[in-house]
């Protein structure tokens, strides 16, 4: 078979789908196409109905015998969550539509996809109510001043015992979100450098070699002189504990966003999953943004 960049070479809709994308999961629960959902991942947990579908495994470690259990017309896998090795070899034998979405419009592009592959009246009319809210969101980007906002996705500790904490940069979906939502990402134009030791300022740089950039490492004195003005915390893929919350609080002290009480928790799929949780993540974060 192969592997797929678009679904325009069906000419009739997969009777049967394996999702290896939780947001991909719930997506299509969303848009009335549960019924050809035959297998999903073990973090697949939106909706609460996926429960009772089988599981094939994790969304790095895929269970290549259970999804040839299951038989699948087409499996919707994601170039971040899944392992090149899984899709590949899934890709000899099935239909894979590897998706990688970076920017809000391209998440849309992806859900029409799927759209026009099943013609359904209820899918038609729940993107375009979705699309409707992103066309407002754009639209009042005209009338406010963007907050500048940081957002750790992960935290660690150098040899040294000097801490740091992983964010995106401007090449991700995370960016594009919360840009639509009225922020600017303070690290929107850092780019990784490698080993961790460059990262953090403490080494010259070695060439990337492929690696993935888009996931920078910053110290405190880095994130200070970026001036946040809010902070989120979100529950994933790291899941701060109140004492990390705290950490952060005392080390940010100085910055706007500690200073006028402004870091939050949320939740992290809010920001991350890319598909019809868009939706709620415009109707739950907006409020983050408004100024006094």
């Amino acid at each position: 078979m192969s592997i797929l960049k678009e679904l325009s070479s069906y000419s009739s809709f997969p009777q049967r789908i394996v999702s290896l994308v939780p947001s991909m999961t719930e997506s299509l629960f969303d848009l009335g196409m549960s019924d050809h959902v035959v297998g999903v991942t073990d973090y697949c947990v939106f909706p609460s109905e996926v429960k009772n579908l089988p599981k094939v495994g994790g969304t790095k470690n895929v269970q290549i015998s259970r999804v040839v259990q299951l038989s699948p017309e087409l499996i919707i896998a994601n170039q971040e969550e899944n392992t090149r090795e899984d899709v590949e070899e899934l890709g000899i034998h099935y239909n894979v539509w590897l998706t990688f979405p970076k920017t809000v419009r391209q998440v849309l592009d992806d859900l029409w996809q799927l759209v026009y592959l099943f013609r359904r009246e209820r899918a038609f009319v729940s993107l375009r109510t979705l699309e409707t809210a992103v066309e407002y969101a754009e639209n009042r980007l005209f009338d406010f001043e963007p907050i500048r906002v940081f957002v750790p996705i992960w935290k660690g500790v150098t040899p040294s015992g000097v801490p740091w904490w992983m964010t995106f940069n401007q090449d991700t979906y995370c960016h594009d979100l919360l840009r639509l939502l009225g922020g600017v990402n303070v690290f929107g134009g850092r780019q990784r450098k490698y080993p961790l030791a460059a990262d953090l300022g403490e080494a010259e740089a070695s060439s990337a070699d492929g690696r993935d950039i888009r996931y920078p490492r910053v110290t405190v004195e880095e994130i200070i002189r970026t001036e946040p003005e809010l902070i989120f915390i979100p529950n994933e893929p790291y899941r701060f504990q109140d004492e990390d919350i705290e950490e952060i609080r005392k080390l940010l002290k100085k910055t706007p966003a500690v200073e006028q009480n402004r870091l939050y928790r949320i939740d992290g799929s809010l920001l991350t999953w890319h598909g019809t949780r868009l939706g709620k993540a415009l109707t739950e974060l907006t409020q983050y943004f408004a100024k006094d």
